[in-house]
């Protein structure tokens, strides 16, 4: 007969403090503790789930016990008092669930334990896990017994949400925190199993199973049983990877180096693949976020130590790291954390990852040095306090100050006007106004060829219709409205088409509604439509309209069909610069009037309203009406 299996949990259960992993800062004081007699007489093991809590205090309530204690301050594992613990069969150590005994009865019954001296060894240790699961009153009433107990008792509680434990409890406990074990640590112990085990297991599979524990090594254990079942002994990276369902990190490389070449198609396809083996959207965009943080973490050596990846992956991470510039990751690196944010109210979340990805593809033409300085000029062109400032008046001061020197210096030296006229004959005029008004004669010296140059631009902008923005951009003309005098000239094309419609509120609904039928009849957006059907529209001015939306999720559908909306009324009605604005106004929602099914009566008495007769001939025979 073939022994019983029993799971790694148990079976590998640390019996010494030293066999505890990754709590060496609360066993040595433990053990300091017992070495000098310092025991407490109550602690509060607090901590993470699966981190050694109630092994701590086994091995603690058995020490303290013990009979024979090494010089380190480990039981023997050879006295009765081992031996019975080992057996379960201990009188002098409790163990109590508060998850299922925690009311003031079963407290009581512990404390009427606690009068009764043990009556082998020298402590009697009561053991409470789950301990914030205890009622109020059963805290109340556990207080004076763990204040003051006897001299012999000792009382170990174990919990993992601290917060839920009242201040008194707390104040009476010498309190331990337990910390989540180190991805190391879990993978030296599951190695140290699998040699005993005879499991060949790859680093790789043993570090992807430390991450997904998230610091638990119960949990560890767990999965390393299963896959180690599944694989028949064979715990490799890949077959690690397929069980536990986790993306692999050549997934992630692979799609990089694709958005890298700005390869849109190889992307959506790479995607398409991910989602085909059933992983879930938030899943991609939190592990792609996690790859692009492992990338900027090695961009520094110092920061290596900070790479929680298997240490074939390192090396990947470091050479990928020295190709792809800083600025793309942190900027790829804020992308998809909006992206992780908003994946849970898109509608569409394919397309919103899809969306992702494009936008990933582009980032470096984004963030190229020509790119940058071409939008900060296009920003100062634009904005009126300084592109206009700035560019405008260069060319007014060359001709002025040129012609300025020459009117003044003959007036003030010499009293013949024939001499001064003779070097410029074009100037003859100018003599007369010599006393009082030469700083009116500051137009005259334009004509000259210098300055005439700087003013053909304005034909070019009024005669060329078709010229491109960039080209309008650079050369705005003055005054306040320049902006809208481009738009007028960009659209200038569309005016000649058709008339230019004067807009009203009756003509801006039957537009809304146009749009309405444009989307669920051509466009075949059914749901968009009905969303469309929600929304109200009112007329603001002569190139302005707005779109009132009922609800969070309607305003969501409205700023995504803004633009196909302003495209399709500009095309209606002829106006370049017509401007659509969408607002949130939850009272604007329309009231739906619900037709209900008349009753008899009521169909009785309309019908008596046609035709008479029917009244009367229901009171000659005094008829009801069912």
């Amino acid at each position: 007969m073939s022994e019983q299996y029993i799971v790694s949990a148990r079976k590998y259960r640390p019996q010494t403090f030293d066999t505890v992993v990754g709590q060496q800062h609360i066993t040595t004081t433990l053990k300091n503790a017992i070495r000098t007699q310092h025991l407490a007489h109550a602690y509060l093991f607090c901590g993470p789930r699966g981190v050694g809590k109630t092994t701590c205090a086994r091995i603690l309530a058995r020490t303290i016990n013990c009979e024979n204690p090494t010089p380190d301050m480990e039981a023997c594992g050879e006295c009765s008092t081992c031996l019975s613990f080992q057996d379960n069969t201990s009188f002098n150590i409790f163990e109590l669930d508060a998850a299922s005994n925690n009311s003031v009865d079963d407290i009581r019954s512990l404390t009427e334990q606690v009068r009764y001296a043990p009556q082998h060894g020298k402590y009697k240790i009561y053991i409470i896990d789950e301990v914030h699961m205890l009622s109020t009153a059963a805290f109340n009433a556990f207080l004076k017994t763990l204040e003051e107990p006897p001299s012999y008792a000792i009382f170990i509680l174990a919990t993992t949400e601290k917060h839920k434990i009242l201040p008194t409890i707390l104040s009476r406990c010498q309190i331990f925190d337990f910390k989540r074990i180190q991805t190391e640590d879990i993978v030296g112990h599951l190695a140290s199993i699998c040699t005993k085990e005879q499991v060949v297991a790859e680093n790789a599979g043993l570090h992807i199973i430390a991450q997904k524990s998230e610091g638990c090594m119960r949990d560890a254990l767990s999965m390393m049983d299963r896959i180690a079942g599944f694989t028949n002994g064979q715990l490799t990276y890949a077959q690690t990877v397929e069980h536990l369902n986790i993306l692999d990190a050549d997934v992630y490389f692979k799609l990089g180096d694709v958005l890298l070449s700005k390869d849109v198609g190889g992307a959506l396809l790479q995607l398409d693949n991910v989602l085909q083996r059933g992983f879930e959207g938030d899943v991609i965009l939190n592990g792609f976020a996690e790859h692009f943080r492992n990338l900027l973490l090695s961009k520094d050596g110092r920061m290596a130590r900070l790479l929680d990846v298997p240490e074939d992956h390192k090396r990947i991470y470091f050479e990928k790291a020295q190709i792809i510039p800083a600025d793309y990751i942190l900027s790829a690196l804020s992308l998809l954390n909006d992206a992780e944010m908003g994946f849970r109210t898109a509608l569409n979340k394919r397309l919103h990852i899809e969306l992702c990805l494009i936008r990933l593809c582009y980032l470096n033409d984004m963030l190229s040095p020509a790119a940058s300085a071409d939008a900060d000029a296009k920003k100062k062109r634009l904005e009126p306090g300084n592109g206009i400032s700035q560019q405008a008046p260069q060319p007014v001061p060359q001709p002025v100050a040129q012609p300025v020197p020459q009117p003044v210096a003959p007036p003030v030296t010499h009293t013949m006007a024939p001499p001064a006229p003779q070097p410029h004959p074009v100037m003859q005029p100018a003599p007369a106004p010599q006393p009082t008004a030469q700083p009116a004669y500051t137009p005259p010296p334009v004509p000259k060829p210098e300055a005439v140059v700087a003013e053909p631009a304005p034909p070019v902008y009024s005669g060329n219709v078709a010229a491109p923005i960039p080209d309008l951009a650079r050369k705005p003309k003055l005054g306040r409205n320049f902006l809208q005098d481009i738009h007028t000239q960009i659209g200038q094309e569309v005016e000649d088409q058709g008339e230019r419609m004067v807009l009203d509120q009756q003509n801006v609904e039957q537009l809304f509604q146009d749009f309405k039928s444009y989307v669920r009849n051509e466009l075949n957006q059914v749901p968009v439509a009905e969303q469309l059907g929600m929304m109200s529209i009112h007329h603001i001015s002569e190139n302005e309209i707005k779109v009132v939306c009922v609800s969070t999720v309607n305003q969501i559908y409205g700023n995504n069909q803004r633009e196909v909306f302003l495209d399709f009324a500009k095309k209606k009605t002829f106006i370049p610069d017509l401007r659509v604005m969408v607002q949130l106004d939850p009272t604007a929602r329309k009231e739906v009037v619900i037709e209900r099914p008349m009753n008899k009566l009521e169909i009785f008495e309309e019908m008596a309203s046609k035709n008479p007769a029917l009244r009367q001939l229901r009171e000659s025979l005094n008829l009801q009406v069912e």
